[in-house]
């Protein structure tokens, strides 16, 4: 049913639950891809120059966030890409879906942050208005 599914994930536990929904949809699909995409946006890129001045540990602090997520698609054995995206997390969670041929997105309700989910409004509301494919909020 589910070939290409799109995972937008930030480690956080919402994301890694999202992570085992995903898992389900694709389990028994032969020759399915998760695509898995972490956005940075300016201020916690900022807060990771300030914490570490070495570009290529940075880099490795953002994959280690993500460690557990590949960690459960490698010993499901499920295919998957991960790509860091840079932008507001909302916005760029929907046009990199709206650009591609995904059928389903998959994304925790709340993420790391949840102040600015409380005041602003989840990204996953967010995302889940403006993407055009079928879109799972997973609790």
């Amino acid at each position: 049913m589910f070939q290409q599914v799109l995972l937008a994930a930030d480690g956080s536990k919402h994301s890694i639950r999202a992570a085992e929904k995903a898992v389900q949809l694709v389990k028994t699909q032969a020759n399915s891809l998760v695509e898995v995409i972490y956005v940075i946006n300016s201020s916690t890129s900022k807060a990771d120059v300030l914490h570490c001045d070495d570009p290529k540990q940075i880099e490795q602090t953002r994959k280690e966030k993500l460690r557990d997520i590949i960690h459960l698609f490698n010993i499901e054995g499920i295919k998957h890409q991960v790509k860091i995206l840079r932008g507001e997390p909302g916005p760029t969670v929907v046009q990199y879906a709206n650009d591609k041929n995904f059928d389903c997105l998959v994304i925790g309700s709340r993420g790391l942050n949840a102040l600015q989910s409380m005041v602003l409004g989840s990204v996953s509301h967010k995302v889940a208005k403006r993407v055009k494919c079928p879109v799972m909020i997973v609790k």
